[in-house]
């Protein structure tokens, strides 16, 4: 493995830093989500979907990469995968994917359901 500068790279911090901020908004909003309303649970649910995004580029990114600083990243989120429930050889980005369109779905659920009322 080769010595990188990946992490030291402007966009890729940006991008973690992004991450990061979703996350936390993400997590807060679900303390309360029960008390949400409707639009705002469609809003956690754009921003699911931008995290998701974001995360699927990084893996992308980190795949790329064959530093043993990406490497490592990579490593944590396959362990994270699997404390998850998800199998030692899941394919992280199939799960992104299947993830989005679970997104997508319940998305068409709530249109169907504010369409009803």
């Amino acid at each position: 493995m080769s010595v990188s500068k990946f992490f030291d790279s402007d966009v890729i911090r940006a991008e973690l830093v992004e991450i990061n901020r979703l996350q936390e908004e993400l997590y807060t909003n679900m303390i309360h989500f029960d008390f949400l309303t409707e639009k705002e649970k469609v809003r956690n649910l754009d921003l699911l979907s931008d995290l998701l995004e974001k995360q699927q580029i990084m893996w992308t990114r980190l795949s790329l990469e064959d530093s043993e600083d990406a490497q490592l990243m990579k490593d944590h989120i396959q362990a994270s995968a699997v404390l998850m429930g998800f199998k030692e050889d899941t394919d992280i980005g199939l799960l992104f994917k299947n993830m989005q369109n679970t997104i997508e779905e319940i998305r068409k659920s709530l249109d169907k359901d504010s369409t009803v009322n």
